[in-house]
C-alpha cells in the first residue's frame, strides 16, 4: 500500500504525543511493506531529509501562528496528497480533519482514515472561534473518513454519544525501554536517582503544570520537582508556571526534552513518581511511556488518564483540585516501597496492552478492509475477528 500521513508536524518526533503515534506507526508499517510518506513542516525539524528510517519525508510550508500553523499546511499537503494517487490518506486530529473532504472529492479512489486524537477543543490554549472549528472538526472525523479510529475506549463512547457514529478502538502504543543511569541530568541539574518528581509535557494550560507546582509549593518536600518541557504557542503560560515556582531552587524547568533522546531516557529512569495533572487528554503517551520505564504514576481523575493506570497500576487524584493533588503526593511520598511496587507491575502492564506490534498491525487491517470496500460486513466486524483470531 501507498499510505500517506497529514496533521503531524514531522519526523523524528522531537515533542507531542500526535507526533510520537505517527513516528512509531509509520515506521511500523513501513517495516511491514509499505511505502509510506509523512508530510512535515518545513520549521519543525533541524535538518530537512528525504527520508527518515526508510519513511518517506514530505515537507510543506505553514503560516507558524498559534491558531494557523496546522491548517496552512493540513491544506498544502492535502492539495499535494490528491496528485500522488495514495492507497490510503491517514489524517491525524480533529483540526486536520476538517479538511478531509479535498481527497474525499478530488482523489476518490483513496481510503480516507482519520484518528480521532483527542477533544482538542477541550485545550485551554484556544479561543472561542478555535473551539467552534474544532467541534466542527470533530464532526469531520466522524463523516467524512471512511473509517475512523480512537484511540481511547472512552473516545470511543463520546463519538458514539454525540455523533451516533461508531468508531474503531485502537490506542496509543508504548516500546519497551532501557532504564539509563543518571548522568546528564546529575551534571546539569543535579538530580539524582529516585530524588525527583517528574512532569515531562509540553507546557500548555490544559496539561496543569501549574496544579502541580501550586501542590508542590504546599508540602515542603525533600524531593525535587522537575519541569519538563516548552512553550507551544504558550509563553504567557511559561511566565505563569516561573511565577509560581517563585525561584524555589527545588523546582527545575529543564526546557524542551527531545523525544527518545538521552536526557529524555533517563529523566524517565530515574524519577520517584510521574505526575500528568491534565485536564485533558486522549490517551496520554507521557504516561504510557513513563509506565514503560517503571515508574509509579499519579494523574488526574479524567476518563482518559484513569484508562491507563486503570487495574492498580498507578495512583489519581480529583481533576483541578490542589489539594487532593497535594494530599496523595504527600502518601506516595512517604511510601516508597508502593510506588516502587506498582511502577514495576506498570511495566510489564503497558508492554502486553499498548504495543506497538500489536497496534501496527490492527491499524494494517483498518486499510485492508478500507481498500475492499465492497465487503458486505463492516470494518470493525472484520477487526473484531481479526483480534480475537490473534488471541
Amino acid at each position: 500500500m501507498k499510505i500517506a500521513f497529514i496533521g503531524q508536524k514531522g519526523l523524528p518526533a522531537v515533542t507531542g504525543g500526535v507526533e510520537t503515534h505517527v513516528e512509531r506507526l509509520a515506521l511500523g508499517l513501513n517495516r511491514e511493506g509499505h511505502n509510506v510518506f509523512v508530510y512535515a513542516r518545513s520549521w519543525y525539524v533541524a535538518r530537512r531529509r528525504r527520508t527518515y528510517q526508510g519513511v518517506n519525508l514530505i515537507f510543506k510550508p505553514s503560516i507558524k501562528t498559534k491558531n494557523l500553523d496546522t491548517i496552512t499546511h493540513v491544506f498544502f499537503a492535502s492539495i499535494d496528497a490528491v496528485r500522488r494517487h495514495f492507497d490510503i490518506i491517514h489524517y491525524h486530529g480533529v483540526g486536520p480533519a476538517l479538511l478531509a473532504w479535498i481527497p474525499r472529492i478530488f482523489s476518490p479512489r483513496s481510503r480516507v482514515i482519520i484518528t480521532f486524537h483527542s477533544i482538542d477543543r477541550h485545550h485551554g490554549k484556544w479561543g472561542s472561534l478555535a473551539r467552534f472549528f474544532l467541534l466542527l472538526g470533530e464532526w469531520c472525523a466522524v463523516h467524512f473518513a471512511h473509517e475512523t479510529i480512537t484511540v481511547s475506549k472512552y473516545l470511543q463512547r463520546y463519538t458514539q454519544k454525540r455523533y451516533g457514529r461508531k468508531t474503531i478502538y485502537i490506542p496509543n502504543g508504548v516500546d519497551a525501554n532501557k532504564l539509563i543511569p543518571a548522568s546528564e541530568i546529575t551534571r546539569r541539574f543535579g538530580l539524582v536517582k529516585n530524588n525527583y518528581i517528574l512532569f515531562l509535557s509540553r507546557l500548555i494550560k490544559h496539561k496543569g503544570a501549574h496544579y502541580l507546582i501550586e501542590a508542590y509549593q504546599k508540602l515542603y518536600p525533600t524531593k525535587k520537582l522537575v519541569i519538563a518541557g516548552d512553550s507551544s504557542f504558550t509563553d504567557k503560560y511559561v511566565r505563569r508556571l516561573r511565577n509560581l515556582a517563585e525561584s524555589n531552587p527545588n523546582i527545575i524547568f529543564t526546557g524542551g526534552v527531545q523525544k527518545n533522546s538521552r536526557l529524555w531516557a533517563e529523566l524517565y529512569s530515574n524519577a520517584y513518581l510521574f505526575v500528568l495533572p491534565s485536564d485533558s487528554e486522549g490517551l496520554p503517551i507521557v504516561v504510557l511511556e513513563a509506565m514503560s520505564f517503571g515508574r509509579c504514576c499519579l494523574v488526574s481523575d479524567i476518563p482518559q488518564n484513569m484508562e491507563a493506570v486503570a487495574g492498580g497500576f498507578g495512583f489519581h487524584f480529583r481533576r483541578g483540585r490542589v489539594f487532593s493533588l497535594q494530599q496523595k503526593l504527600k502518601y506516595l511520598l512517604t511510601h516508597p516501597g508502593l510506588v516502587d511496587r506498582v511502577g514495576r507491575a506498570a511495566a510489564g502492564h503497558v508492554l502486553v496492552d499498548y504495543n506497538w506490534t500489536d497496534i501496527v498491525k490492527a491499524v494494517d487491517f483498518v486499510y485492508s478492509c478500507a481498500l475492499e470496500s465492497g465487503k458486505a460486513h463492516s470494518i470493525s466486524a472484520c477487526l473484531r475477528s481479526s483480534l480475537a483470531r490473534n488471541k
